[in-house]
């Protein structure tokens, strides 16, 4: 069965500051002051980088008993490549990222092959990681003016 998830994005007053809200969840969203923004938030495509660890993350947590694979600490540490003159219309280059790059870190007492084992376990079920893979089909719906 498929699921809908749904989220907004709204444009605040300040700068280039947009709240983002799902669920009543809420995530403000910025750029830095070199790229014309007020610096009060991350920007959408660290959050992205966010989005892809913390996935990554509970998928780990989620899993690991079921795994039978047990950890103390777990975190990931993600860095992406992306030049901002696509972005600003200032070069003919691609406006997302280039390529992004992520090390998983295990506090645990398991083999080096099963961490292994169990990180290629959390990279084949991570569906932010799947979407960042395999890419995803981006459908308008519309434009509506209120």
């Amino acid at each position: 069965m498929i699921t809908t998830f749904k989220a907004t994005a709204k444009k605040l007053k300040d700068g280039l500051q947009v709240e983002t809200n799902s669920r009543g969840f809420k995530i403000l969203i910025d750029e830095p002051e070199e790229l014309g923004g007020t610096d009060a938030g991350l920007n959408p495509v660290e959050t992205l980088l966010c989005a892809l660890g913390a996935c990554q993350t509970i998928v780990a947590s989620a899993f690991a008993q079921l795994k039978n694979f047990n950890f103390e600490d777990f975190y990931v540490d993600i860095e992406g490549d992306l030049d901002p003159d696509g972005f600003m219309g200032l070069a003919d280059v691609r406006n997302g990222f280039q390529e992004i790059r992520y090390k998983m870190h295990f506090k645990t007492n398991e083999s080096q092959e099963k961490t292994e084992a169990f990180a290629h376990f959390i990279e084949t079920r991570c569906p932010v990681g799947d979407c960042l893979e395999n890419g995803v089909k981006l459908v308008s719906s519309g434009v509506i003016r209120d």
